[in-house]
Parts: structure tokens; C-alpha cells; sequence
């Protein structure tokens, strides 16, 4: 198919390669590090490799991640120069969840005088794990649909900020290691047994705003939260990602009740956390995706 962009993302929109890859867009992957080895992010290419991963964290040994520098990103996008001739969007995790964006732009700045002719417009997506998997997957909708270079661009800064990340946890521990949540939060939550509710607020960095005992009040809740926030109510049948990490159980009991909640909803994606967000939540987390009103004010 001839298309007027080319589209790229990073392995972190944890959605299987197998679909991306489909949708002909292409990826950088990100790292971790274990006892010195480095580890691709798989995104479901090794069947192995989310057991080794867990593993890890089994056996107390904590995967380390970084974000990607400039040189890795220059070498990424002049490939990408290299292998097609026309634009290229690359949209990026967001900034709320990491600084390598910044690399990214100042990687495509850098190309600027060799390839005079040429656009790289990184996009801070904002997004995280399966909501930046979404706004992925709509960048490949407006490409397929034949968008312009610049009338995609617009439409993504414009449209970003209404991708929706509800999520919650059993366990605070890692969130509170990597300094995503709070020490009293992570600490009151396991002593009385308390799920927080969290989201990505409009800046892209995680809030827990609501807090409930047990997982059956978490999972109605972050569905309740949904139907708060989607446009068209229960007639919502738009584009929805369900991530967890190593807690099949409770992502299917998720995916049951917003099947019942939306009826119309055509799919609800189920996706493994990719080994970068999972360093950093840890198992037991369900998060649930979706397109509603802006992300206005969520702190």
C-alpha cells in the first residue's frame, strides 16, 4: 500500500509485534538489564520471555531500564531514512513516563542537515503501555486512511490527550521502587489491603486518586471510571486495550464486566504489560484503555 508517512512507535505501546508489525509500522525496542545482560522489551516475539522476566523478579533480582539515547534513536530514524523516501511520524512514550522522548527530538534535529529534504516529527504521545498502543493504532488509521504527513501530525497533538490509562494494583512495591507512587501511598495500601485506583493525568504521569478494598470494588470501579469518561456512554464501541502483568484471572474478570457495561463494544484487546512498565509495576497490575473526553485537569 503507498502511503503519504511512514509510521513508527517504540516497543513500550505493549501490544504483540505480530500486530503492530501487521499494520506495517515499525519499532525501536527498548532494554532491560539483569546482572549485567541486557534484554530486548520482546513484545510477545520469544514465548519465553515474559517467564524469564517474572523469574527475575521471583528470584529478588530488580530488571533496571533506561531510556534510549540520542546516538540509538539518530542510528533508528536514519535506517528509516535510509529504507523509505518519504516522511516519517514517530510517535513516542510519553514524557510523564520517561525523558527518552526528548532524545528522540534532538535525535531528528540532528538528521536535519543531511537529509535537508526530509521530515522526522517526533510526536510525545503522552501515553503509556496499551493507551499508547491505541494512539499507535489510530496514527496506522489515518495513514491507511491516506491523511496527509501534516494532517496526521494534527490530528495526534490534537487527539492525544484523549486517550484514557484506569488502572490498579495488588501491589504497590514496585510503583513505590521506581518512584511512580508515593512511600506512604505503597505503604498504607498493603497494610490494610487497599487497591488505589490510578490514572495518567493530562501531563502523562501517573495519580492514584481513589482508593477501594479488594480487587472485585478495583475492577468496578476502573470500569465505572470508563463510563464517566467515554462520550457515548454504554453505546462507547471505539478502540479498547486491556494490559495486565502475570494476573490473567483478574484481566479476564475486567474484560467480562466491560463487555457487559459497553455492549456494543466490537473488541476489547487483551495484551500482556511489556517488561519495561512491568519493571517498574510489577506483577499484579490490570489497566484498562480507551478513547474519551480530554485528559483536562486529572490531578
Amino acid at each position: 500500500m503507498e502511503t503519504n508517512f511512514l509510521l513508527s512507535c517504540e516497543s513500550t505501546v505493549d501490544l504483540p509485534f505480530s500486530y503492530i508489525s501487521g499494520r506495517n509500522i515499525e519499532v525501536l525496542f527498548y532494554t532491560y538489564t539483569v546482572d549485567g545482560v541486557e534484554y530486548d522489551d520482546d513484545m510477545g516475539r520469544d514465548p519465553k520471555a515474559l517467564d524469564r522476566f517474572y523469574g527475575f523478579m521471583e528470584n529478588g533480582k530488580f530488571p533496571a531500564t533506561s531510556q534510549i539515547n540520542v546516538y540509538k534513536y539518530q542510528d533508528y530514524f536514519e535506517s528509516l531514512l535510509n529504507k523509505y523516501d518519504g516522511d516519517i511520524i514517530h510517535v513516542a512514550m510519553g514524557s510523564g513516563m520517561s525523558p527518552s522522548v526528548n532524545n528522540a527530538i534532538e535525535a531528528a534535529e540532528n538528521l536535519k542537515e543531511k537529509y535537508p529534504e526530509r521530515n522526522v516529527k517526533v510526536i510525545d504521545s503522552l501515553c503509556s503501555c496499551g493507551g499508547y498502543g491505541i494512539l499507535v493504532d489510530l496514527a496506522a488509521d489515518l495513514r491507511d486512511e491516506g491523511k496527509t504527513f501534516d494532517e496526521a501530525v494534527e490530528w495526534l497533538e490534537n487527539n492525544k490527550s484523549r486517550i484514557h490509562h484506569q488502572f490498579f494494583s495488588s501491589d504497590l512495591k514496585y510503583f513505590k521502587r521506581s518512584g511512580r507512587v508515593s512511600g506512604a501511598t505503597a505503604t498504607v495500601a498493603t497494610i490494610l489491603g487497599i487497591c488505589p485506583i490510578m490514572h495518567l493525568n493530562s501531563t502523562g504521569h501517573i495519580i492514584a486518586y481513589s482508593k477501594v478494598r479488594g480487587k472485585k470494588k478495583a475492577i468496578k470501579t476502573t470500569v465505572d471510571t470508563m463510563l464517566n469518561d467515554v462520550e457515548e456512554g454504554r453505546d462507547y464501541n471505539g478502540k479498547c486495550v486491556l494490559c495486565h502483568s502475570n494476573c490473567i484471572e483478574d484481566a479476564e474478570e475486567t474484560i467480562k464486566l466491560v463487555k457487559e457495561t459497553f455492549p456494543k463494544l466490537k473488541e476489547v484487546k487483551l495484551s500482556n504489560i511489556g517488561t519495561i512498565i512491568a519493571s517498574h509495576t510489577g506483577p499484579g497490575t490490570v489497566a484498562l484503555f480507551f478513547v474519551g473526553k480530554p485528559r483536562v485537569g486529572l490531578d
